[in-house]
């Protein structure tokens, strides 16, 4: 959290007090962080500058030096004294360095690209009065990059490749995992535009559009497909075959009079659930077949059947 004057109140950020443990800190960040990690907020264009704010708060609280002197300055900034980096030398403008505790630079290049890190708030406390600068003209990321494909659903259902050509031949393959759906989008981390100086490159996007099935329909991770279902069936019970997207055929009960338009359901033979956990279902429509041909036999059972009706309503 910064306040209007650019301080940033860390323990805020993680919604801890100032008295806070190591533990508790720690706590606070790892929720805070699952939350709103951009991989879990695909569309929420705000969870990267969250999720940086949360872990340069966790960098300054969890090392003991760091959030030492960021308390001194908290402190003096309370008292509503202008604010400077704590410890800072009048006369050389600052820490020549910064030191990074809580990750890696690795891990930061992980994060957040080649961009900067944190703050500008930060590099002045920890890193100099320059150390803001040097950092933005240091990690300088390449720019994103979109692409789009079109898959078939039992493609979808199994998970494929797809190969993205750039201008000047270059060619990526892109892993598109089982149980996506319509219109999601597909990350290769590193592979969109080139960074400048020592930035790393930009991330590729491959967005799916699958194509319509003549059989089934998608809802969720169910898929729903209308059978066919003879008459005598419906009324007697029995079972009937239905084509799977796995390429094998279920036997799906029918209960006897079962009516036109009736919902089964196939337990687990629907899509594979993108982030684990099994499958959907396979949901079967009824749709009741009548004899194509009016045979004696037939005849009779059907006017059989109507003076039951007649019979019945009559009472």
């Amino acid at each position: 959290m910064a306040t209007a004057t650019g301080f940033k109140d860390y323990y805020a950020t993680l919604g801890v007090p100032p008295g806070a443990t190591k533990k508790d800190i720690r706590s606070a960040y790892r929720k805070l962080a699952r939350q709103h990690h951009p991989d879990v907020n695909p569309n929420d264009s705000g969870a990267e500058a969250r999720f940086r704010e949360i872990n340069e708060a966790h960098e300054v609280l969890s090392d003991s030096e760091k959030r030492a002197e960021y308390d001194e300055l908290r402190a003096r900034w309370q008292r509503g004294e202008q604010w400077r980096p704590a410890g800072a030398d009048a006369g050389t403008g600052g820490r020549p360095d910064v030191r990074y505790s809580g990750m890696s630079p690795d891990d930061l290049e992980d994060l957040f690209g080649s961009s900067a890190p944190f703050s500008d708030f930060f590099y002045e406390m920890f890193g100099g009065s320059e150390g803001g600068t040097r950092a933005r003209t240091r990690f300088r990321r390449g720019e994103d990059v979109e692409a789009e494909t079109e898959i078939s659903l039992e493609e979808a259902y199994s998970g494929t490749t797809r190969t993205v050509e750039f201008a000047g031949g270059r060619r990526i393959e892109v892993r598109i995992p089982p149980g996506i759906r319509d219109g999601a989008r597909v990350r290769a981390a590193g592979q969109g535009g080139a960074g400048r100086g020592e930035g790393a490159a930009g991330d590729l996007y491959v967005r799916v559009t699958i194509r319509p099935h003549p059989r089934f329909r998608r809802d969720g991770d169910d898929l729903i497909s209308r059978v066919e279902v003879p008459l005598d069936v419906a009324l007697l019970g029995g079972e009937v075959p239905v084509p799977t997207l796995r390429g094998t055929t279920a036997q799906l009960r029918i209960p006897p009079g079962t009516q036109n338009g009736a919902r089964l359901r196939l337990r687990g033979l629907g899509m594979p659930r993108l982030r684990g956990g099994g499958n959907g279902d396979l949901i079967a429509e009824v749709d009741v077949r009548m004899p194509t041909e009016l045979t004696p036999e037939l005849r009779r059972l059907a006017e059989g059947l109507r003076q039951q009706r007649e019979t019945a309503s009559a009472r």
